[in-house]
């Protein structure tokens, strides 16, 4: 079957009129905080204006699945993107935060047909999430920003 033949259907990073949430958690800020300044660079850079963006800030990872369900739930975002940071340390606890977390925005993405962006970082080491949060593996954060800018852009094509 000839290449040429095949319709594809993908999103770009040209979505005017976005509505998004940023929903930042606060535990492990000095990581948290860069990711958060790459996705507003990112959106900025990408059209979306400081009137289409909104900042919520949750106390740690654990917390944003049931502010981002919230939000998700109200209507009135196009895309919402979760940064927070669970770095592993000597306890199982890293374990049940970082995969509640996971699973829980899957599962409100899913369900709300409303695009949530990762942008949790879950490493072993300090140093492996400075460098995801604008260190040499560049930032995570900005990464999670042009997924959703993308992601909307493909769930809109796919309304038409």
């Amino acid at each position: 079957m000839p290449s040429e033949n095949i319709k594809i259907i993908e999103g770009d990073l040209s979505v005017r009129d976005l509505r998004v949430a940023c929903v930042a958690a606060r535990f492990n800020d000095f990581i948290v905080e860069p990711l958060l300044r790459g996705a507003l660079d990112a959106l900025g850079r990408h059209g979306v204006g400081k009137d289409g963006i909104d900042v919520v800030r949750v106390p740690g990872a654990f917390e944003l699945p049931i502010v981002v369900r919230k939000l998700a739930a109200s209507g009135r975002y196009d895309a919402l993107i979760a940064l927070g940071a669970v770095i592993r340390g000597d306890t199982p606890h890293f374990d049940y935060v970082a995969g509640e977390c996971a699973a829980g925005l899957a599962r409100i993405a899913l369900d709300s047909g409303v695009p949530v962006a990762f942008g949790v970082l879950t490493t072993d080491t300090v140093e492996q999430a400075s460098d995801r949060a604008g260190g040499k593996a560049g930032n995570k954060g900005a990464d999670a920003a042009l997924t959703a800018i993308e992601m909307v852009a493909l769930l809109r094509k796919l309304a038409t």
